[in-house]
């Protein structure tokens, strides 16, 4: 039975018999009962972002089909004697793709984009690490410093470096004087040279992803790893390495798509024996007036960026499936 006190603090027993007073409902029109509104609430925001999202998707899809569309048509088609495309139904530009001197352009452009990531990879990886474990507070600087100069154009980028990868440029004077290079040494219009400006123009493309992998990882677990492979070094390949694997993809991806396609590094730093596809899908269109055979080279390297892109995924899904078990 329930009590009360009186002014001098004494508790009051109400007499026998009589009825004790009843503790009022809780209000059940407040929004902590309403679990319908709840669900309303939850299913509008997904549906608001549907329709946000959905301008720009269909905006960005239909040019893309739009394109595919037109570059897959034209590239059965045929030109005039005046270097005029025209459609048609014509297999020649298809069957001209098994041209063993496209074939090799195809392979060295694949081999190129490949040693880019290896590389992109290897560099990105420590920086990636010291911005995210130990830079502190001064991570976004760090991050804006990696950054902001790959604001400026890509082709005056390339520029640069082709300076300084000259004969005559910086970089071969100091190797000169200490006598790691003599004078018939060369890095542009080889390989290298092609190499060294991919990497240079998309490794922030492999940091970034990196980065992001790291700093949602544990920390904890470095430091268990620590305890049971002992060197740094084990413990960045089998602790790190694995946790940041989907990071690394991503980052992989990124550079892999637009090296490949890429044009400018070849076409500044390399030499006839160093082009690569992109430089045979521009020579087509812009100084060989043949937007056919241009078209089934793009045609070519799309399928090619196609099977990248599809293992990406597919590895993806397998990580979020074994991540779900």
């Amino acid at each position: 039975m329930a009590t009360r006190s009186n002014r001098t603090g004494t508790a009051v027993r109400p007499p026998r018999g009589a009825a004790e007073p009843k503790t009022p409902p809780p209000d059940r029109t407040g929004p902590q009962s309403t679990p319908r509104a709840r669900t309303r609430t939850r299913t509008r925001q997904p549906r608001l972002w549907t329709w946000l999202l959905l301008p720009g998707t269909l905006w960005m899809t239909g040019f893309l089909v739009v394109s595919l569309l037109l570059v897959a048509t034209l590239a059965l088609g045929t030109t005039d004697p005046l270097g005029n495309p025209r459609f048609g139904l014509n297999f020649a530009n298809l069957t001209a793709l098994a041209d063993p001197a496209y074939r090799t352009v195809l392979l060295r452009s694949l081999c190129y984009a490949l040693i880019t990531c290896l590389i992109s990879l290897a560099m990105a990886y420590p920086v990636a690490y010291a911005i995210a474990l130990r830079g502190g507070r001064f991570k976004n600087l760090l991050i804006a410093a990696i950054v902001v100069p790959f604001f400026a154009n890509y082709l005056v980028r390339m520029y640069g470096w082709s300076v300084v990868l000259s004969d005559d440029g910086p970089l071969l004077k100091a190797l000169r004087a200490i006598g790691l290079a003599d004078d018939g040494t060369k890095i542009l219009q080889t390989g290298a040279g092609v190499i060294a400006g991919l990497v240079y123009g998309f490794v922030v493309f492999m940091i970034i992803p990196l980065y992001a992998a790291m700093e949602r990882m544990d920390t904890s677990l470095i430091e268990a790893g620590r305890d049971l492979y002992g060197g740094p070094l084990r413990t960045f390949l089998f602790v790190t390495v694995p946790a940041t694997r989907q990071g690394a993809a991503a980052g992989c991806v990124l550079v892999f798509l637009p090296a490949m396609g890429d044009f400018v590094s070849a076409q500044l730093m390399g030499g006839p024996d160093q082009i690569m596809i992109g430089n045979l899908i521009q020579d087509k269109f812009f100084q060989g007036q043949n937007w056919p055979l241009g078209s089934a080279l793009t045609m070519l390297l799309m399928a090619v960026l196609f099977l990248g892109m599809l293992g990406y995924l597919r590895r993806t899904r397998k990580d979020e499936a074994e991540a779900a078990r």
